[in-house]
């Protein structure tokens, strides 16, 4: 079982992508994706988020909204529990180099047009709700089966 975060900072109707093009061997290499990773160890959902957005963008995010939980199950082999969150409120400067991919915004109207996982193309829409969910998406490798979700 793998712990993790994704964050999709928001500004001005955009959102902070990272189009995943750079390192060799990356599991999600040509896609787009918001920003996050891997809990290391004691740290609270978060602690994570805040964490790996300053990271991979170089802004320091403030009082992330939690949204939901995606379980991925055998993606790529393995199962994924991924707390995801929104961020209005950041500062900083947005980094020019980052090691996985290119950085950008991009407009909210046009994400669902970019190369996304196929589980994102169902869950995006989901961050404009109020309510917190819990989902769970079957994989097998890297090829997307079905999915069932609870609202809350």
């Amino acid at each position: 079982m793998i712990l993790a975060t994704l964050c999709y900072v928001k500004k001005d109707g955009q959102t902070l992508m990272i189009h995943r093009n750079k390192r060799p061997n990356d599991i999600h290499e040509g896609k787009w994706n918001g920003l996050g990773g891997k809990f290391e160890k004691g740290e609270s959902p978060e602690e994570c988020v805040i964490r790996e957005v300053w990271e991979e963008s170089g802004l320091t995010i403030h009082a992330p909204r939690l949204h939901g939980l995606l379980t991925f199950t055998n993606f790529k082999g393995n199962n994924w529990y991924v707390y995801v969150f929104t961020a209005h409120d950041f500062e900083g400067r947005l980094l020019q180099e980052v090691p996985e991919g290119k950085l950008e915004w991009i407009p909210d109207d046009e994400v669902l047009n970019l190369p996304l996982w196929d589980s994102d193309q169902v869950f995006l829409p989901w961050l404009a709700q109020e309510r917190f969910f819990s989902a769970k998406f079957n994989y097998d490798g890297d090829r997307f089966i079905n999915h069932a979700v609870a609202f809350y």
